[in-house]
Parts: C-alpha cells; structure tokens; sequence
C-alpha cells in the first residue's frame, strides 16, 4: 500500500491548475510501474501529470519527494508553459525539503496532517 501526501503549498498550486486527486494517483501509479520522467537523485523525481483535456503535452509537471512502492510526497508544481525547468537553486531547496518529509516519522506525519501542513490524497476513500 502506498501512501500519497501533498503540501499545503502544492495544494494550493493544484487547486489553481485543476489538477485532481485521480490525476496525482495516476502519477504514482505510473511510477511504480517505472514510468518515470526523470529522477532528479536524492529520491526527487519530475513527473508529468495531464491535465483535463490537454494530455501529457499540455500537462503540468510535479516534483515528488519518493520511496517508489511506499511513500510519496507532491512538493512542487508547474506548467510547462510558464517554466521550462526548476533552477539550481530551487533544486536545492527541493532535495533539502525531501530529504525532511522522507525522513518523517509516522508520528511526525499524523502531526503534519492534524495541522494541515500535509493532505492524505484518497482513493475512493481509502487510503492508496
């Protein structure tokens, strides 16, 4: 079973980009199959996500902090047609964030979603 969060930050990305919940579980399904669109090292990856009607060309890319199989968590989005690439120093950022969220503990992730600094993503009510 996997687990799937997303920050407070990337939700409110989402949310403006229209990107749904499906979508992301779409995402870390393709990855556990070994679809994955570049591994950035440290346990960072970029991932595509289409977004309604635009497919992957129109998509949305999303940089996840991940354990393939277990845990992941969606840090950072944007569209392609606003960016072409995170900078350097945004890649440092990220891997020093992921780096953090991967190394919570359970206890340390059930306070982060009491206080809403991350979000479970559900399928079909359940957990991924």
């Amino acid at each position: 079973m996997s687990w799937i969060y997303t920050t407070k930050t990337f939700d409110r990305w989402a949310k403006k980009a229209n990107l749904s919940d499906k979508a992301l579980i779409n995402a870390v399904l393709e990855m556990e199959k070994g679809i994955i669109h570049a591994d950035l090292g440290g346990s960072l990856y970029k991932q595509r996500v289409p977004l309604p009607e635009r497919g992957k060309r129109g998509s949305v890319r999303t940089i996840i902090a991940a354990r393939i199989g277990d845990t992941y968590f969606f840090l950072y989005g944007y569209e392609k047609k606003e960016k072409d690439n995170i900078t350097q120093p945004e890649m440092k950022m990220l891997r020093i964030i992921a780096d953090g969220f991967l190394n919570y503990t359970k206890a340390q992730i059930k306070t982060a979603l009491e206080n809403k600094q991350l979000r479970e993503v559900k399928h079909n009510g359940q957990t991924c």
